[in-house]
């Protein structure tokens, strides 16, 4: 490990609010600063809209998070998700000639050809992830030091929209912000809330945002799936508007603070009192009735869940769950409906390995900022090993 301390900033940009988390790479610990958050501006349904509004909210994470821990901020790794990205497998294979022994340059060959494959004009790969290096066998993670005379290589990858992807860059830069890498949100989310030691088993993390909601599984440390979920949060919030015709504001807050994903225990008798914008009264809501139109979406996103898992042949596979993050987990019993759905253990993705992590910040709304802070702190270490590497031969060839 480095001895150097280096900054490590998260950039969260979701489009319901917009969260900076600043840690410190000190050795082997990655050690807790300062954060910001307000209400992001200049998205809708996903996607930048006002790439001004976008910036004026970085600044202000940033700044929060600056004064904070009394540092100065010009760089961070950002999130990036929404409804345009999309997963796809992809397969490269390179001749080695002559039986030989695979060497590390022969690995980067064959994922670098992976990377390499046709897109559409207005898609860019955003991260590719190995599944497996083989040669004559399949299921090799690291075939080094092996005998073969062909080579192939099996990996995900993440693909995205240029233009969106490009818009959420020019966001960020215009904040005088460099982006140091874009990172898939449910990737980071995994990468902060799932310990080392449990990535061998299956996982699914669902990433349920206001706009977007984004599912990643993992299988034995390799990401098998990457996709988009046509369900979110919003969506939760409309249909309670339109079934107690109040406004989404008032559907919004009803929804977190009564409101269920499971109507099963809830009394018929039971009711939520709106106060509306000029009526001293308000008025009363059957809470049972709010519950079962929330418990039908939720019920219908996991099922959503469940057909991706089938896709992959994953469904007796995921041995470690369900890992629920981003402002949709906060709602009450949403972890029941997807055991109830997927029949599998879940749980709500809480942020873990960073020290003097805030209890305030200690839920699954914050993850994914607190995973871009580390795969920023990762990026760090290797880019300062990698320079020491190459130090060390300069002085040895002298």
């Amino acid at each position: 490990m480095t001895g150097r301390a280096f900054l490590a900033v998260g950039l969260d940009l979701g489009s319901s609010r917009t969260c900076a988390a600043a840690c410190l790479v000190e050795g082997d610990r990655l050690r807790f600063l300062g954060h910001g958050e307000c209400e992001s501006r200049g998205w809708v349904k996903s996607r930048i809209t006002d790439q001004n509004a976008v910036t004026e909210c970085v600044l202000d994470a940033l700044h929060q998070a600056e004064s904070e821990a009394q540092i100065s901020i010009d760089a961070a790794t950002v999130g990036f998700g929404g409804t345009t990205v999309r997963g796809a497998n992809s397969r490269s294979r390179i001749d080695l000639g002559r039986p030989r022994e695979i060497e590390q340059r022969d690995v980067n060959r064959a994922l670098d050809r992976a990377w390499k494959v046709q897109l559409r004009e207005d898609r860019v790969v955003l991260q590719l992830f190995p599944q497996d290096i083989v040669e004559d066998h399949p299921g090799h993670r690291d075939p080094r030091s092996m005998l073969a005379q062909r080579l192939e290589a099996n990996a995900h990858l993440i693909t995205g929209s240029i233009q969106e992807h490009n818009c959420l860059i020019g966001a960020v830069n215009q904040a005088h912000i460099a982006v140091e890498e874009t990172v898939y949100e449910p990737v980071a989310a995994h990468f902060a809330s799932v310990l080392p030691e449990d990535r061998h088993e299956g996982t699914a993390l669902v990433d349920i945002g206001a706009q977007s909601t984004d599912l990643v599984l993992y299988y034995d440390e390799s990401l098998q799936l990457a996709a988009s979920l046509p369900i979110c949060g919003d969506h939760f919030t409309r249909d309670v508007a339109l079934a107690f015709h109040i406004s989404l504001e008032e559907a919004l807050l009803v929804k977190e603070q009564y409101g269920s994903a499971t109507a099963e225990f809830t009394a018929d008798n039971s009711v939520v009192e709106v106060a509306s914008p000029g009526d001293d009264k308000g008025r009363e809501l059957p809470r049972r009735l709010l519950n079962e139109i929330i418990e039908a979406r939720a019920s219908e996103l996991f099922e959503h869940v469940r057909r991706e898992v089938a896709r992959v042949g994953m469904e007796r596979s995921l041995v470690g769950g369900v890992v629920i993050t981003g402002g949709g987990a906060r709602l009450s019993a949403m972890c029941d409906m997807a055991e109830n759905v997927l029949h599998c253990q879940a749980r709500n993705g809480l942020p873990v390995g960073i020290q003097d992590w805030p209890v305030e910040l200690d839920q699954p709304s914050w993850t994914t900022a607190a995973g871009l802070a580390m795969y920023s702190a990762k990026l760090k270490v290797q880019g300062e090993l990698e320079r020491r590497s190459e130090g060390l031969l300069a002085r040895i060839l002298k």
